[in-house]
């Protein structure tokens, strides 16, 4: 999901400031070339008709966050940015904006706020039972995730129907960091 600690860090600030500006309808810059480049790769996360009318925004190598095109759904989604390392293009509605917001300032997410994730384009490695692991290590249970989508924030009744082995098999539905208050399903679209 996520490449390194600074750009934690980084995200944690952009998503926060972006989350508290939600409903500003000012498109802070023209649209460049390069600004087309990064609307293509974050549309490429969602569904056509959910990219066509989500907002998108990306994340400046300070931290800072620049709506690029202001949606209409509903729905935010963000490219995979050559500027710094990652995110993976993911395209999210705002219960979910509010649970990726908890997730990287390590709060915990508000109970009953079920969101979805899109992430078409597939996702970076990552561990399955460490929310906050940065790398593989012998323990963290590193797994590859091919495009899927993500429900989050649902009760933890919800997430006891699904696998939630510390190596799951990536190509079925199975609980990503199971047993944490950041834990959540990941469906494979395989």
């Amino acid at each position: 999901m996520l490449k390194s600690l600074a750009f934690t860090c980084a995200l944690a600030t952009a998503v926060t400031s972006f989350a508290q500006s939600v409903g500003d309808t000012r498109q802070t810059t023209p649209i460049s070339p390069g600004d087309l480049t990064l609307i293509a790769s974050a549309m490429r996360a969602a569904p056509v008709r959910v990219a066509e009318a989500a907002t998108i925004i990306v994340m400046e190598s300070d931290g800072s966050v620049r709506t690029l095109r202001q949606g209409s759904n509903g729905f935010t989604c963000m490219p995979d940015n050559p500027a710094t390392p990652g995110p993976d293009p993911m395209c999210m509605d705002r219960a979910a904006l509010d649970w990726v917001n908890a997730w990287i300032t390590r709060s915990t997410p508000a109970a009953g706020n079920i969101g979805l994730i899109y992430m078409l384009q597939g996702g970076t490695d990552a561990s399955n039972t460490d929310p906050f692991a940065q790398q593989p290590t012998a323990g963290n249970n590193w797994i590859e995730t091919g495009p899927h989508v993500m429900i989050v924030g649902a009760p933890a009744s919800f997430y006891e129907q699904y696998p939630r082995s510390a190596m799951p098999d990536p190509r079925a539905p199975f609980v990503m960091w199971p047993g944490t208050p950041y834990q959540h399903l990941m469906i494979p679209l395989v």
